[in-house]
């Protein structure tokens, strides 16, 4: 088996299931290769890795079987960069904090590569955004698997973001910007500003305002087989353009389109991890301090 890993850096408590994941790994003969980046972290913090291999961002990891991500939620979404097309199954260790999507505890690091090798395990195909635009915005990356946000900026008033849907007028948000979600990025931004909770298997994007000027002005969900298309008015002649957590000031010339990416993100999911069991642990559902 061979298995790439990215992370980030870690607290001092994570590093003993972090270096017990690297020794199970090479008690087993599991062929690994590290990002550069985290290669060098590694180095540095004096973790034991057992390989020389890496790959870096700008190639990707081609040949693997699984990637690991070791972080949190913003750490997964990079390692699905990494992969693309090539959707490699990513399962996400948390090391982070809140955790929706990478959601193995470090002390169960053991027992997930057992699963993986006894084939414990299911794949939960995400759907993925994908931005077109008429100027290369993302780098030849213009995919991601939360949401796609366009934003004033911060010396800017608000802007007004004319949307059409599948070439038909929709509305013209006036407002401080507003987030194209999947259903994996409903429990992020789109949730903080007021959108729904959708199941990740929904077929839908949410289109949320954030800060509309009129209060009556509310998220909406729609059809993820729609393409929806964006022109920005803005005093400052510009604004920003964020795909995950990868942001860029655009000029209001610009003219983008959102859809769905014709490939998505492929999640490991062991046996006991499911959406609703995330959902009441994470976000404290049925919690009451008089029960």
């Amino acid at each position: 088996m061979k298995i790439a890993i990215h992370g980030r850096n870690f607290p001092e408590s994570a590093r003993p299931y972090i270096q017990s994941m690297f020794e199970e790994l090479a008690k087993r003969q599991t062929e690994v290769i590290i990002s550069q980046d985290y290669r060098d972290f590694l180095d540095n913090a004096g973790v034991a890795h057992y390989s020389n291999a890496v790959y870096t961002v700008a190639e990707g990891v081609d040949n693997a079987d699984f990637i690991f991500s070791l972080g949190g939620d913003g750490t997964l979404l990079d390692a699905v960069t990494h992969v693309g097309a090539r959707q490699i199954p990513i399962i996400g260790i948390n090391i982070g904090r809140l955790g929706f999507l990478a959601t193995v505890a470090p002390a169960s690091v053991r027992l997930m590569i057992d699963a993986l090798f006894n084939e414990q395990y299911s794949i939960d195909e995400r759907t993925l955004v994908s931005v077109r635009s008429n100027v290369d915005i993302f780098g030849g990356l213009p995919f991601g698997l939360n949401d796609f946000t366009i934003t004033r900026t911060q010396t800017s008033s608000m802007i007004t973001v004319h949307t059409y849907l599948d070439g038909e007028f929709l509305n013209s948000y006036w407002a401080d910007g507003l987030i194209i979600s999947t259903p994996s990025g409903s429990t992020g931004y789109s949730l903080s500003c007021g959108g729904p909770v959708l199941l990740p298997q929904t077929n839908n994007f949410i289109i949320t305002p954030i800060s509309p000027h009129n209060l009556n002005v509310r998220p909406m969900i729609v059809m993820d087989s729609c393409q929806l298309a964006f022109e920005v008015e803005s005093r400052s002649g510009n604004f920003l353009a964020a795909l995950d957590s990868r942001s860029f000031t655009v000029d209001t010339s610009a003219r983008i389109s959102v859809q769905k990416e014709a490939f998505k993100a492929r999640l490991v999911k062991l046996r006991d991890d499911n959406f609703l069991n995330t959902l009441r642990s994470k976000l404290n559902w049925g919690w009451d301090i008089r029960n």
